[in-house]
């Protein structure tokens, strides 16, 4: 189908339109033909049909006819046979008195007739060709009827005399045909031939003076004057090209020369793209550089515009605000940075006066710890307009080693006070508790020397036993003797603070210190009252990656049993009983320290009194409870024995958590403390 079309398409035009009319001619006859056998077969089934039925219908029905038909399934079989050679008819049945059908001629191939007369109209509608039913009435009797079905078909003569006259027409339409075929050939095909090989001429010689001769008025005539309008104009244009040549030739030259000078030119340009080129990478390389460092700063630094729209952020902004830099850029600052819209009138007071403003102590939580920053706005003035820079730093760490060069510097000024006490005391100390031992040893009545000098006086030694008994003088000695004690231990911890011990420091294991730490905890420990330490929650987490750590085991031991006995007496005084009492004890590996933790439950403290906790004789206790020398003494032992750090954070309400760093490699001060 494509190769017929492709032919078709390369036909030269004049057999294009013979092949038009050619097709138009047949398809108008193949139509004719169609419409006239359509037409013809129509009025047979509508009008000659129907009639003829009628008409042989009428013929039959009449009295002499269908009484004898009707006498017998013979005679009626007899009556129908002689309608065979009635081409209109296609089939025909008699039906007697009682409607059953007696008698039936058909030509053709066999119709389904009715046996009955009750099935006629139902048969009828599902018939396509014409039938006639016609009553055959009989004097006195019921009527009997004639069924007559038409032929579908059309008779042969029609169809001879068709294709006669359609082979008349065709034969008339070939001639013709050829006529207009002749006639196309001189008004078209001819005309186009000529135009088509003077334009070859053309194209052959290049010769544009040539013209094509003038037909017919027609739109090949026309063809022929746009044709010779061409050549006249491309004759003149031949001439415009020469003129022009010589003229592009005298260009050319001048051409010559420009190029020359325009690659003089270009080389110069091309190394001042260079040149630029290298600039351009340096300054973007040192804009890299420059904001490399910016996101190395472990403070978060923070550029805003007048209007105080975030145009720098640093990787620390980042991840103190937990917004992404391509989120920040572009965007107000307090959307950015949420946290910082308290201080948006500091931020435009900045901007506006060009006057640093700073803020000392803001606190913020990162993760689930609360961290302490300074802020700081600096005014930014530059070419491009006015602005803000930020800066954040952290300053917990700073906090916290402040609090503790205070606190070291107050146990190095209570240590000479210390050692010069202690001294004074021990003296009038020893005196008493050495008169109570001598007081209790004459009183005693197993040795001989007391049993003679009562004698020498005729005192009996037994009454005065008695009688030192009755008045209770044995329990004011063992009360005197307690207080001496008590005031002798706490002599003891004065000393601690300005005396080195003699013990050499060990690799401890941490977490076998912190089980007998807790093992003597439960056993020694004299708390209040219906309270047992063994019923307290006691967690674990001990890290499997620490080892050995150096440090003197009994000092740390009495570290522990002071923070142990401390997490037990908060734990004591909370007001919920509903919650278990619960002490968490954590070893951690954080190079280059050793931690230690011990957190509890209990009531935890201010942060007033969280500042003073280990000044020496700060107590929360009751008068008699408490020396205040505890904490004093154990933050003393691990600061200065050991050169660690001691830290403590709580919520009151909530608990207390306390921390003891030690370094992982012994000092060259603390080898021997």
């Amino acid at each position: 189908m494509t190769r017929l079309r492709q032919r078709l398409d390369n036909l030269p035009v004049g057999r294009k339109v013979l092949a038009a009319l050619l097709v138009l001619l047949a398809t108008v006859l193949l139509v004719a033909n169609l419409a006239f056998i359509s037409a013809a077969y129509w009025i047979s089934q509508e009008s000659v049909a129907p009639e003829a039925l009628h008409t042989l219908g009428r013929l039959i029905a009449s009295p002499e006819v269908s009484q004898k038909a009707l006498a017998s399934p013979a005679a009626a079989q007899a009556l129908l046979q002689n309608l065979d050679s009635y081409s209109p008819l296609r089939a025909a049945a008699l039906y007697d008195r009682r409607g059953m059908r007696i008698a039936q001629v058909q030509l053709g191939d066999a119709l389904q007739l009715p046996v009955h007369t009750e099935l006629l109209e139902s048969w009828r509608q599902g018939e396509f060709r014409a039938t006639q039913v016609i009553e055959l009435p009989q004097p006195g009797k019921q009527s009997g009827y004639l069924l007559l079905v038409a032929s579908s078909e059309l008779p042969g003569v029609f169809y001879t005399g068709t294709l006669t006259a359609s082979g008349v027409i065709l034969v008339v339409s070939i001639l013709l045909w050829t006529l207009i075929a002749r006639q196309i050939r001189r008004l078209i095909t001819r005309p186009i031939r000529h135009l088509e090989e003077l334009t070859r001429q053309v194209t052959r010689e290049e010769n544009y003076a040539l013209r094509v001769a003038r037909g017919n008025q027609d739109e090949i005539g026309s063809l022929a004057d746009a044709f010779n309008t061409m050549l006249s104009r491309m004759e003149a244009r031949e001439q415009q090209l020469k003129r022009a040549r010589d003229d592009a030739q005298d260009a050319f030259d001048q051409a010559q020369t420009l190029a020359e000078e325009t690659r003089h030119s270009n080389r110069k340009l091309e190394l001042e793209v260079q040149v630029r080129g290298k600039i351009e990478k340096k300054l973007t390389g040192f804009q890299k550089y420059l904001n490399s460092i910016i996101d190395s700063m472990p403070s978060a630094l923070i550029a805003l515009d007048e209007q105080l729209y975030v145009t720098q952020w640093n990787q620390e902004a980042s991840a103190l605000s937990g917004t992404r830099l391509d989120e920040a850029l572009n965007q107000p600052v307090f959307l950015a940075f949420p946290s910082l819209k308290p201080f948006l009138p500091q931020l435009k007071r900045t901007a506006e006066q060009h006057k640093v403003e700073k803020i000392e102590r803001v606190t913020w939580n990162k993760g689930e710890e609360p961290h302490h920053y300074a802020l700081t706005f600096y005014p930014l003035v530059g070419g491009s307009g006015r602005g803000v820079v930020i800066r954040i730093d952290d300053i917990t760490q700073r906090l916290s080693l402040e609090d503790m060069m205070v606190q070291s510097e107050k146990m190095l000024s209570v240590g000479g006070l210390a050692a010069g006490m202690a001294h004074e005391i021990n003296n009038p100390l020893g005196a008493i508790l050495h008169n109570v031992q001598n007081i209790r040893r004459r009183l005693s009545p197993e040795l001989a020397k007391n049993q003679e000098q009562a004698v020498e006086v005729g005192i009996a030694l037994d009454d005065v036993t008695a009688y030192l008994e009755a008045r209770e003088i044995p329990q004011l000695l063992d009360g005197i003797q307690q207080a001496g004690s008590r005031a002798a231990k706490i002599v003891s911890h004065m000393l601690s603070f300005s005396r080195r011990s003699n013990r050499q420091m060990a690799p401890c294991l941490l977490p076998a210190l912190v089980d007998q730490a807790l093992e003597i905890a439960g056993n020694d420990f004299d708390l209040a009252d219906s309270f047992d330490f063994k019923t307290l929650l006691i967690q674990r987490e001990f890290d499997e990656n620490l080892g050995a750590v150096p440090a003197t085991a009994n000092e740390l031991e009495q570290v522990l049993l002071n923070l142990l006995k401390n997490a037990a007496q908060a734990i004591h005084q909370r007001d919920d009983e509903d919650e278990p009492g619960r002490i968490i004890l954590r070893t951690r590996l954080n190079p280059p320290w050793a931690e230690i933790q011990v957190e509890d439950n209990g009531i935890g403290m201010p942060e007033h009194v969280r500042k003073r906790i280990f000044e020496p004789f700060f107590t929360t206790k009751e008068v008699g409870q408490g020396t205040g020398l505890g904490l004093s003494v154990s933050y003393f032992i691990v600061t200065n024995n050991h050169k660690g750090q001691m830290e403590v954070h709580s919520t009151p309400g909530q608990g207390t958590c306390f921390t003891l760093r030690l370094p992982l490699t012994p000092s060259s001060e603390s080898t021997s403390i």
